[in-house]
């Protein structure tokens, strides 16, 4: 008898997931998503970069995750004929303080054997990028962006010619577990699956909490704001142009991105949502709020973070401050050259209960039900190779 699976998610992971489970014909496969579209969250919501693998430590599950995964992106790109486009990334030390951290980044980037990596200096800096700051630079010529949701539609075109299934409108709001089948209750529907993979992003830990898992990691979302580059000033970025990251702080800090369309963002910061769904600092969810602040890693996080935190709350609301940031790289930025904000994204950072901002994977298994707790960044890159990876060794490593 054909075994039936299940997807809770519309995302590039969960699509990625089913579209792989219907290529490989492990069964039916059938994907639950709450909205009326696919890829309405993180997927639609970022600055569309398929990244190199510069930061991430050497023989990481993330190093090698997204080298498969950006090879994976670019090759079903060209077969789908949807845009990829190889901008180049400049990582830039402003400061001869910032050198060591840069020299550490290249290091990992020649381990993870990122294609075609090179060191610049300052002069170096002006042939790439002739408009921006810095002392060093490292240069990743093949970095590249892509329309992430594109991408997941045409994934989703996949998974319904090879005959699956994917549920729009069906919002998750009850999991059993019955004889050895899962029993999942949506807002449309009663569905039953052999197993269950769930991929539910800002809602994973709610969802997780329906079939008994841990409630460790909670997600605290961060909501990531974006300045559009005004027109007449796009000349002064040809690809992008990226800070040497705090190493404490799971987040790059503000850069510029050439997009896939050819539009120019400034961003983004990084500032707690009041929502899991908060796009905006309108949209507020007592309940969310409540429940980040009596996670017992609370305080341990406000003491860690609390500098960067205001930080990046008063960069949100005083434009100025983004602006006196963003101008560190490019001096000849003006404030009228930060237009209108683009629509912000929102990040479903997982947090454990002693404070710590997870940066790597979570997956948990509870019987037939395997939960991707954490996919973190680069998880839209990685979005195929976290498929074959989930599907090797925890879908087909039980019985």
């Amino acid at each position: 008898m054909t075994e039936q699976i299940g997807i809770i998610g519309g995302g590039i992971v969960g699509i990625a997931i089913a579209r792989a489970l219907t290529q490989r014909g492990m069964g039916e496969v059938t994907v639950v998503e709450k909205e009326h579209r696919v890829a309405m969250h993180q997927t639609g919501h970022n600055s569309g970069v398929v990244h190199a693998g510069l930061y991430y430590a050497p023989g990481s599950l993330k190093a090698t995750l997204c080298a498969r995964g950006r090879d994976l992106t670019r090759d079903f790109c060209l077969d789908k004929k949807l845009p990829y486009r190889e901008v180049g990334k400049l990582v830039v030390a402003l400061t001869a303080e910032e050198l060591p951290a840069l020299e550490n980044i290249e290091s990992r980037s020649l381990a993870n054997k990122v294609p075609d990596l090179r060191r610049l200096n300052a002069e170096q800096i002006k042939e790439i990028e002739p408009h921006a700051a810095g002392v060093a630079a490292l240069h990743s010529p093949h970095t590249a962006v892509v329309d992430y949701a594109a991408i997941t539609e045409a994934m989703a075109d996949d998974i319904r010619q090879a005959g699956g299934k994917i549920l729009l409108g069906h919002e998750v709001t009850a999991i059993a577990q019955v004889s050895g089948k899962v029993h999942v209750t949506t807002t449309a529907a009663e569905l039953v699956f052999d197993r269950l993979i769930v991929c539910a992003g800002l809602q994973s830990d709610l969802v997780a909490k329906f079939v008994g898992a841990s409630p460790s990691p909670k997600i605290l979302p961060f909501r990531g704001e974006y300045w559009a580059l005004s027109a007449a000033k796009q000349h002064l970025v040809k690809g992008m142009i990226y800070p040497v990251p705090d190493p404490s702080f799971p987040f790059l800090g503000v850069h510029f991105t050439r997009g896939v369309y050819d539009d120019i963002h400034v961003g983004p910061n990084a500032v707690p949502a009041l929502a899991r769904e908060g796009y905006g600092w309108g949209t507020i969810s007592l309940k969310d709020t409540l429940a980040s602040l009596t996670w017992p890693g609370a305080t341990t996080l406000a003491k860690q973070h609390w500098r960067m935190g205001a930080k990046e709350i008063a960069a949100s609301l005083i434009k100025p401050l983004y602006f006196k940031e963003a101008s560190r790289f490019i001096p000849e930025l003006e404030m009228g050259d930060l237009t209108a904000k683009t629509a912000a994204g929102v990040r479903a950072q997982a947090w454990a209960s002693d404070g710590s901002l997870l940066d790597d994977f979570a997956i948990d298994q509870v019987g037939p039900v395997t939960l991707l707790r954490n996919a973190p960044s680069p998880a839209a890159t990685s979005a195929m190779s976290i498929a074959e990876h989930l599907i090797d060794h925890h879908v087909l490593a039980r019985p």
